[in-house]
């Protein structure tokens, strides 16, 4: 079992970094939880990803209607036994639910409250809309991503899981553990625009000593550099090409079988785009099989730029277990890994409802509670 197994949490059903934030805690053992929304359809590809999909995988669903007081104080009697709650609402959302911080802290005095949000609890945006491109355009991460022309998302994975779902969930882990020794929970504040500008510590480094430019393609990492790139091969496929270091850039250019002396200067960045286009050249004289068959797994730093049906296949995430197949089917598997508690997933994503009244006993709730939800038709 994981290295969370023991641990209780409420995870308050949603899309994107909540779900993501309770399936990594989910796969490292915790017990946790999905609070659906009674009567929940599938009317649209949103509604589908709140209870289906990989994110959701790992955790019991219990489906309540909330604007039944007698809901309200079952999910309270939830809370004094959880270690700790998620929810990715708007602010003040839980609040008019009746299931705010105070509220479940007063009855759980231990309990440590997660709460995701693009803009965070307080500050002049807390309650405008958004998504993870509006995040990541506030923290000056889109700016610095894409071509010279126009920024380009990359994804939604700086905001929504890099900054958001695993800054919530390192929050939660550090919150407990602090319980452990003060008795006491707390709320933890975890804001998609902080967190994606703590994942450009190192360029806003650069950026203060005078060595990163505002101006797109034209940094050490944003594809300016030679060495730092990706390359269109004969076949129309891509290479990743890396070789920062001295050594393994003149791996890169032996194995090439290039001069060495036509790229001595190739730290400055007056010299970059020519050798790019040098490069470019000859990376276009071979397929991406023929450059792979060369050049990966050496100190060269290349790879493959593999798309998401490729990647479950490659040898190295085969032998690792990078990806888990289920019919035919591949999912990311749980990450990282231990010597001794090793992480799984604990069930497939379950169906709103699926648990209801096993989780309502198991969880300690008073039989009479769960007879008067039943009637009350709020389970």
């Amino acid at each position: 079992m994981g290295p969370l197994k023991g641990i209780r949490i409420i995870e308050m059903a949603g899309i994107g970094p909540a779900p993501f934030a309770a399936m990594l805690l989910a796969d490292m053992g915790a017990d946790v939880i999905r609070i659906d929304r009674k009567g929940q359809t599938q009317a649209n590809v949103y509604d589908a990803l709140k209870s289906s999909g990989f994110l959701n995988r790992g955790r019991r669903s219990l489906a309540v209607d909330l604007k039944e007081p007698l809901a309200v104080e079952a999910m309270l009697e939830l809370v004094a036994s959880a270690d700790a709650l998620v929810e990715g609402f708007r602010p003040g959302v839980m609040e008019r639910l009746g299931l705010g911080p105070d509220t479940c802290c007063a009855r759980n005095p231990r309990l440590v409250y997660g709460r995701i949000t693009g803009w965070g609890q307080a500050g002049p945006l807390a309650h405008a809309a958004g998504h993870d491109i509006n995040y990541i355009a506030l923290s000056g991460v889109l700016h610095a991503i894409g071509t010279r022309d126009a920024p380009v998302p990359p994804l939604n994975l700086v905001g929504d899981f890099g900054g958001g779902a695993m800054l919530v969930a390192f929050g939660v882990l550090c919150a407990l553990l602090e319980a452990r020794s003060s008795g006491q929970g707390q709320v933890v504040d975890a804001a998609m625009t902080d967190g994606a500008a703590l994942l450009m510590a190192m360029q806003y480094s650069f950026k203060s000593m005078g060595q990163w430019s505002n101006r797109r393609e034209s940094n050490l990492l944003d594809g300016a550099a030679p060495f730092y790139g990706t390359y269109r091969c004969a076949d129309d496929a891509w290479l990743a090409v890396g070789p920062i270091e001295p050594q393994f850039f003149d791996t890169l250019i032996d194995r090439l079988g290039l001069p060495q002396a036509e790229f001595t200067g190739r730290w400055d960045p007056q010299n970059w785009p020519g050798l790019r286009t040098r490069l470019g050249e000859h990376f276009r004289s071979r397929t991406r099989a023929q450059w792979c068959a060369l050049l990966e797994g050496t100190d060269a730093c290349v790879t493959p730029v593999l798309d998401m049906d490729e990647a479950p296949q490659h040898p190295h995430n085969r032998a690792r277990g990078t990806f888990l197949f289920s019919e035919g089917v591949a999912q990311p598997a749980p990450a990282p890994r231990f010597s001794r508690t090793s992480p799984g997933i604990q069930r497939p994503a379950a169906k709103p409802g699926e648990h209801s009244e096993e989780i309502l006993r198991e969880w300690g709730i008073r039989t009479e509670l769960i007879e008067a939800l039943r009637s009350a038709r709020a389970i």
